[in-house]
This record gives C-alpha cells, sequence and structure tokens, in this order.
C-alpha cells in the first residue's frame, strides 16, 4: 500500500494557517476542527506545519497561555515530508524514526495533504482486514476431497 492510497481514502482536505496568524487563533481552529496540525502556507506555499507538540511547548514557555505568538514563531520550518509512492510500511518506519505523528505529502512543489499516524493505523487495519476476509473466503470454499501436500 502507498501513501496516494492512503489520502485517497483519507481525503485530501488540507487545514491551513498564515505564519503571521495568532496562534491563539490557530489553536481554536485546531480545537474547532478537531485536528492535531495545520499547515503553515506563506505566499501559497507550505512554510511549515503546527502540531499540538509546538503549541503545548509555546503554552508552556509562556507559563500556561499563547501570549503573542504567531504561528511562525513556533511553527516547524521545512517539515520532513514523505511522497505519494512510498510504501506505508516505509512511511511508518520514518514517522517513528522521526518522532513524527503528522507527515505532509508532496509531490514535487505540489502539496497534495498530511498523513497522520492514525491515518496509517487505520489504512492497514483495513488492508489486513480485507486480506483476512480472502484468506477466510479462500479456505471456506476450498475443494473437498483435494490432499494437501
Amino acid at each position: 500500500m502507498q501513501v496516494r492510497e492512503i489520502l485517497r481514502v483519507k481525503g485530501s482536505s488540507l487545514y491551513t494557517a498564515s505564519s503571521e496568524q495568532s496562534l491563539a487563533s490557530a489553536v481554536d481552529l485546531m480545537a474547532r476542527l478537531d485536528v492535531g496540525s495545520l499547515v503553515v502556507m506563506e505566499g501559497g506555499k507550505m512554510a511549515g506545519m503546527l502540531t499540538f507538540r509546538e503549541v503545548l511547548a509555546a503554552i508552556s514557555a509562556h507559563g500556561g497561555a499563547t501570549g503573542d505568538a504567531k504561528v511562525g514563531d513556533v511553527m516547524v520550518r521545512d517539515p520532513v515530508t514523505v511522497a505519494p509512492t512510498v510504501e506505508a510500511n516505509e512511511l511508518r518506519r520514518l514517522m517513528i524514526e522521526k518522532h513524527m505523528r503528522y507527515l505532509p505529502v508532496t509531490d514535487g512543489e505540489q502539496l497534495l495533504g498530511v498523513i497522520s499516524f492514525l491515518d496509517v493505523a487505520k489504512a492497514v487495519l483495513e488492508e489486513q482486514s480485507f486480506e483476512n476476509r480472502m484468506l477466510k473466503n479462500y479456505i471456506k470454499n476450498w475443494p473437498e476431497g483435494t490432499a494437501s501436500a
């Protein structure tokens, strides 16, 4: 299974913020959308990622508040990206190795979507369930009287 297949199932909705946006408004947006990340856009291109990890670090640094922080002050600039042709196992390895729960999917300069670790887990579970059903169906319909070697 490739990243493009996970995106196809998940959908390619992108939730974005600008680097000049207040961190407080970005946090509000993340809460309303029930998402753990926002793609930060500057001039029509991805400039970074804001995840709950950066939000929590900023809040901790400001004594429990967002203060006057802007998204651009706390976002991850030039985040690790993944191509749509990457296999799911390689994607999982990369996410674990880089300690990232969200990875932008890019094809050259084009941003296609964001894959979360939850998206990967769901896709793998669905693939395994499908394979399990196929194997059970194959065994159930095994011709009677056929000797196995």
